[in-house]
């Protein structure tokens, strides 16, 4: 069920945003992958421990550092960050023991990441494929 709701968020968000032109700022995709790197620093806390919390900060550090990167230079970038997130919480907690995250977070998060990444990507497609793809509706 995790996956579905992921899934569905990210394609609502996706919408939403879409809707009332908050996409149109560059820096929306990367302020969302910043904020869904942080979550793992707030579980630590939760937790309880300093140490776990200073292992989910090396990670946050880096998707932080690839935002800004894609902000900069390129969306792409972004994108290929939050799927490079999916993938990261299939694996994370076979990396770090986080006793703040609920169960079922992992899960959830990386159907929401691969979904956002997608979206973003679908976003950035090339515009003589968007412009083909309207001329045909």
């Amino acid at each position: 069920m995790q996956y579905l709701i992921g899934i569905v968020l990210a394609l609502v968000v996706f919408l939403f945003a879409r809707l009332v032109r908050l996409d149109r700022d560059r820096a929306f995709y990367p302020t969302v992958l910043i904020v869904v790197a942080s979550y793992y620093g707030l579980f630590a806390i939760v937790g309880g421990s300093l140490v776990t919390l200073a292992l989910e900060s090396i990670a946050i550090v880096g998707f932080i550092a690839l935002s800004v990167a894609g902000f900069k230079f390129s969306l792409w970038l972004v994108a290929a960050a939050l799927f490079a997130h999916g993938i990261y919480d299939f694996f994370h907690g076979h990396l770090i023991a986080n006793t703040g995250m609920p169960a079922w977070w992992p899960g959830f998060c990386m159907a929401y990441d691969v979904t956002a990444s997608v979206c973003l990507a679908w976003l950035l497609r090339p515009a003589k494929t968007a412009a083909t793809e309207n001329q045909s509706l």
